[in-house]
Formats: C-alpha cells, structure tokens, sequence
C-alpha cells in the first residue's frame, strides 16, 4: 500500500514539485534519496526524476548503465577462505613426485625460509597426496578432491599463475576482497554494486554468507565485505550463519505494516530536517535507503531463504541433508535463489578463522583439505549444474578463489602440511561470458612460483569488472580530493579467458 493511499485528498492537497521541495528544504544530496522515496509513495510529481540528475542520485541502488555491453549480470564468489593449496587441487604437478623429499633450495637457491608464515618449521618439497585424473572433453587434470566440480571443468576456465604480496591471511584477505592489503578500502562486491547498481528492489545488492558450524569469521571480519568509503548502501548485508539469517527480519507482533510505516514517515520528516540543517552530509541518501531497504527486505526476503519450497530433487542436487555439507549446500541454493530475484553479488566463505577451521592447512594438508572438498565439491557442482539448466550461468560469474596459495614443501608437523604461498595461486572463473576448457598462465615446474602471465590481484579484479560491462579504469570514487579504484593504479584483462 502506498503512503498516498493511507491519507485523505485533504491531507494533501498537491503533489510536491521538485522545485517547491528544493525551495522549502535549500536543496542537499540527501534531499534526493528521499525525493527517489518520495516518487515512490506517489507524494512527488515525475518532473523531478526527469531533471538529469541521474537515477543514483535518486536511488542509490538503481540499475546504472554499463561501460560496454556486460558479458555477466550477477556473480557468486566461492572464496576459499585460508588459503587452498594449488598443487593439491588445480594445478597438476607430475614433477613433484620427482622432487618429492629433496630440498626446494636445489629448484631454486633464493627460497627463503620468510616465504612461508613458520619459518622454523620448513620441510622438503613434497608430492601431492591426492591422485590426479583428466576430467572433461578438456582433460584437465584435476584432483580426486572434486569428483563433482570436475564434471565441470569445460564450464571453467583456470587461472594458474595468480599471484599476491602477503603471506599473513588478515592483509591478503584484504587484498583479494578490495585491492589492498589493508582495510578500509571497498571491496569487490561494494564496487560492483555502486557501479551498476541492484536489479531488486526488495533484496540488498550484495550479499555476504560465512561458516555456519562454530568456526568463526575470516580473519578481518566485516572489514572484508566493507563499502570503505563508499556511501554504506553498499556494504556487503551479512546474512547470519544461525538462527535468523538477518536481524530484526521479524517485525515484532506488537508492532502493525501502518505503525512500522508510520515510523518510517517519522524518520523521513526528521531526516530532511536534518538535511536542511548539513546540506554536505553525503550519507544521508544511503541511510534513508537503508531503513527503506530493511522494511521491505521484512516482506521479500524470509521468501528469498526459504530453500523449503525448492523441491527435493533440487535440494539433493546440492546436497541438502548430507551431514558432511548440507551447511554449504543451503547457502549455495541460497545463493542462486538470491541472484534469481536480482541480486548482484554473492560471496559464500567457506571455512572460519585460521588453520583447521578453514582451508589454512598447516597441519595434515591431506586431512583438512579433504574435510572442506568434501563440504564444498557436490555444493558447488549442484550450483553449476542448476545454474545451467535454469539458463541463469550465461548471465551469471561463478568464482571459485582464496586468498593465496601454499607451498609444495612439507611444513613439518606430524601429519605434514603447507604453509602460505602469495607467490602463486589457482582460480577458477565460470559463467557471465568466460572460456571454458581453457587454462591460462603457469606455475613454474613445482608450483611454487607464477611463472608465465603472470596474474596479479589487480588483474584479477579488472577482468572481473570487464565482463560485468565496467572499465576498471572509469570506475571511480572521489575521496579525500584523490579519485580512488578498485585496481588502483593498476590492472590488466585477461582477455583470453574470456569468450
């Protein structure tokens, strides 16, 4: 029901111009997120919309024009939270059973010992404990980790030769998520939502899942999913591991949809006076969206979550009451039914804080890295397979990433591990317009360094942004007189693995 419809004519008595508005407010910023709100409650006339002053200024969250024709809409980002190791899981290293058990100083005599994160604790180099097979029309080796992403592999297209500055999780998750290896900066899913805004009304542009099962958060909590200093609309909207996904989601019993609006109406009133009084206050428009964006998320998403009435062969493509990963598996589905209903970015954290409770297998790299494959593969392989079969993968970027890579050494313990590697990592890209089959850059012969087209971060990130229709360049924010980007002064597209 609209706010014009809870009022008699003689309540108002003329649609609000933009000009009779702006006269009696003195204009602002935030003056126009709440005119935006305003239209939509049938209390403005159309002519202010019409002015040229552009639909974000109006609605933060509204549909931008893209640079170039977008190859992507949506994406969903699979981060492999603690650091995956690459020869364990993409990048087939046949050599390292040759070298199994000598020192890496005679592969290469510049190792250092600080490479790694232990630096007492560095073994010989050491063969991968997982059997490789050639999977797909592609034969690309993959390891007996993933029996279902296998199945995908001509989807896929690898990034072999990625490659990042720190070795600590905390500044290389910072890193991967925003550019920069420290926080405040935007991440990825908040420049994509300010660049192009949110294809639903009701639903929060980017969405943000992490470990369900007591692990804990990845190592710089929020700050990884932060807008930075880009207005807060765009901060990743968390969805809790247990109990009710989103705060406050429930209106209480006590409180009726006309009480809630009318509260709502209360804030609008005392925000444009607020406005009128601090006309440079640049984050009022977020704000009001925000309260605006939570009331109507009380109605959309609770059928948004509610992975119940997918049916059950849908919910056992996933995984979905397999104790090993139906964790996962929900947020996975979860995952496409949110991009289905507009939402521009995802991004699910498998694994929690550092060591065994995520991928940061430092001891037992056989057990650990099997323990969260065996969590993560049928999930993601479902995903794949349901985004396909409902036409959505076309439109959609599925990435699979963490924060760096591990070492082909032993780390030695009692069960051998790897320590952290920022020399090279793998990644997987699929959907939204990427080659399948391919394989792009090399490691060197044992995985330890990118060795041929190199990938960094920065490019990385750029491809990313291409295939959603953004130059990495023009995407800008203006903060503390600098014009800021994601790539920073940065930045290549890997062109060739795109289609």
């Amino acid at each position: 029901m609209s706010m014009a419809s809870r009022h008699n004519e003689a309540d108002i008595p003329e649609l609000i111009s933009r000009r009779s508005l702006m006269a009696r407010a003195g204009g602002g910023a935030g003056l126009l997120g709440l005119a935006a709100l305003m239209q939509d409650e049938g209390l403005l006339s159309s002519s202010f919309a019409a002015d040229g002053l552009g639909n974000r200024a109006l609605n933060p969250l509204a549909v931008q024009q893209t640079h170039f024709p977008a190859k992507a809409k949506r994406v969903i980002w699979v981060f492999i939270n603690g650091g995956p190791s690459q020869v364990d899981t993409w990048d087939y290293k046949p050599a390292l059973e040759t070298w199994d058990g000598k020192s890496i100083k005679e592969f290469d005599p510049s190792f250092k010992n600080t490479t790694g994160f232990f630096k007492n604790a560095v073994g010989n180099l050491m063969k991968s404990p997982f059997e490789f097979t050639p999977r797909g029309e592609c034969g690309k080796m993959v390891s007996s980790l993933f029996p279902h992403m296998g199945e995908h592999v001509d989807k896929m297209a690898f990034i072999h030769s990625g490659h990042t500055e720190s070795n600590n999780h905390s500044p290389a998750l910072f890193a991967m998520n925003t550019g920069m290896p420290r926080m405040g900066f935007p991440c990825v899913g908040a420049w994509v939502t300010y660049g192009l805004g949110s294809e639903s009304r009701d639903l929060p542009g980017f969405v943000v899942m992490s470990d369900p099962k007591g692990r804990g958060l990845p190592k710089g909590h929020a700050a990884n999913w932060s807008a930075g200093f880009l207005p807060g609309v765009y901060q990743g909207t968390h969805l809790r591991p247990t109990g009710d996904p989103i705060d406050n989601l429930n209106r209480p019993d006590v409180l009726t949809d006309a009480a809630q609006r009318s509260q709502l109406d209360l804030l609008k009133a005392l925000n444009e006076v607020h406005r009128t009084e601090y006309e440079a206050e640049s984050q009022l428009a977020a704000r009001i969206e925000s309260f605006e964006l939570a009331y109507r998320m009380q109605m959309s998403a609770p059928e948004a979550l509610d992975i119940g009435a997918e049916p059950k062969h849908i919910q056992d493509l996933y995984g979905i009451g397999d104790e090993q990963c139906d964790h996962f598996a929900r947020q996975c589905l979860m995952a496409r039914r949110l991009v289905e209903r507009g939402v521009r970015f995802v991004q699910i954290y498998s694994g929690g804080m550092e060591n065994q409770r995520s991928w940061d297998g430092h001891n037992d790299i056989a057990g650990n890295h099997s323990q969260f494959a065996g969590e993560t593969d049928r999930p993601v392989g479902g995903l794949l397979t349901d985004l396909a079969q409902r036409g959505l993968l076309d439109e959609t970027l599925v990435i699979w990433c963490g924060e760096f890579g591990r070492l082909p050494i032993a780390q030695v313990s009692k069960k051998p591990g790897r320590d952290h590697n920022p020399h090279c990592f793998t990644a997987w890209l699929a959907g939204g317009g990427v080659k399948g089959g391919v394989s792009y850059g090399e490691s060197d012969e044992i995985g330890y360094k990118a060795a041929v087209d190199k990938v960094h971060i920065n490019d990385l990130h750029a491809t990313i942004l291409h295939l959603l229709g953004v130059d990495h360049e023009r995407l800008t924010y203006k903060y503390n007189g600098r014009r800021f980007r994601l790539t920073d002064v940065a930045g290549e597209v890997v062109h060739k693995i795109i289609a």
